[in-house]
């Protein structure tokens, strides 16, 4: 039996899953995102600080996975909000087309999968397993769908305070209204990194008849080793950010929630450059070398990466402030406030 007293020491030992882009290419991608919004976004981020209060957040839940703490690694706040591999929704029985919104929801239908197609996934191991995470195949799509709905929650109580609050209460309401964009901007950054969607997220797992690397530092190289070789920055993508296209709300004859579906087609797209990325390491062709320069076909596949995170970002975020409505029960509740009042 595992001491409690040794349970900290033994979590930081645990082999993790790894992040998504690093500080710098999660920067890229919010900084990408805010330059895409349309003149009619909010001026909640027109101002450099809180432009900068958003592109520092965005690697907020990053800096989650630096504790201990079992229950919030157990959570998602290390690990499974951050991907979804989609080989083990194929593995399970389930098709994107058809899983639920609701998260445990899908939970349910997950486990109900992998029992009945046991098989198809290896045993896991519990000494790698402390955080008890293992049976997943990832989250990102639900976290995404959670954290918009906080954000669009965000947008419908700040036009009610700045229209009968209090200057501090909109204050208030603004500086949270930036917290949950950086916090989505990790999110949604995260997907668009193609080893974010993928079992084969830091070299060829399973079977492997094209005889891909299976080099642990892959995925480390693509987060981030690229970007500083490269001296990637915003600047140089800044002329390619464009607005983007609004995601349609409305409802959708098979009752999916809109927004979750486009999700999933987001990480859909994104999981087409999982070979591309293999095939481009078994060619020499990632620059990983010490000294080595990174091809232009190299850099063009983070700099495309990095620009559809950030595209995608901005229509969460664009949609979510269309699609907020004023809350009528705040509303209620500051005007019965105000006649109260002396």
């Amino acid at each position: 039996m595992i001491r409690p007293a040794l349970l900290p020491l033994l979590l930081l030992l645990v082999p993790a899953r790894l992040a998504a882009w690093d500080y710098e290419g999660h920067r890229i991608v919010a900084q990408l995102a805010l330059a895409s919004l349309p003149d009619d976004f909010p001026r909640i981020v027109a101002g450099p600080d809180e432009a900068e209060r958003v592109a520092f957040l965005s690697a907020e839940p990053d800096r989650w996975r630096n504790v201990p703490d079992l229950p919030l690694k157990h959570a998602g706040g290390s690990w499974g909000d951050h991907f979804l591999d989609l080989e083990y929704l194929t593995d399970a029985g389930l098709d994107l087309e058809t899983i639920p919104s609701l998260r445990y929801e899908f939970v349910l239908q997950f486990a109900r999968g992998r029992a009945a197609h046991a098989a198809a996934f290896k045993p896991i191991d519990p000494a790698r397993n402390l955080d008890r995470t293992a049976e997943w195949p990832g989250f990102a799509p639900w976290a995404i769908a959670e954290h918009f709905g906080r954000l669009r929650s965000g947008f419908s109580y700040l036009r009610v305070f700045e229209e009968v609050g209090t200057p501090a209460e909109a204050a208030n309401a603004r500086a949270n209204l930036l917290y949950l964009m950086g916090l989505l901007a990790h999110y949604v950054g995260d997907c668009a990194q193609p080893l974010h969607t993928t079992k084969h997220y830091n070299g060829w797992s399973g079977d492997n008849p094209r005889g891909y690397t299976t080099w642990n530092g892959l995925h480390a190289w693509i987060d981030g080793g690229i970007i500083g070789r490269t001296g990637l920055r915003f600047p140089a993508l800044r002329e390619r950010a464009l607005a983007p296209r609004v995601l349609p709300l409305g409802p959708r004859p098979d009752g999916r929630d809109p927004l979750f579906v486009a999700v999933l087609d987001y990480i859909r797209v994104q999981h087409r450059q999982v070979e591309k990325i293999y095939e481009l390491e078994k060619a020499g062709r990632l620059g990983q070398a010490p000294g080595a320069e990174v091809p232009a076909e190299t850099r063009r596949l983070i700099e495309d990466q990095l620009l559809a995170g950030g595209q995608m970002l901005a229509s969460v975020w664009l949609t979510a402030f269309r699609g907020a409505v004023p809350d009528t029960y705040l509303r209620a509740a500051i005007a019965r406030r105000q006649a109260a009042a002396p």
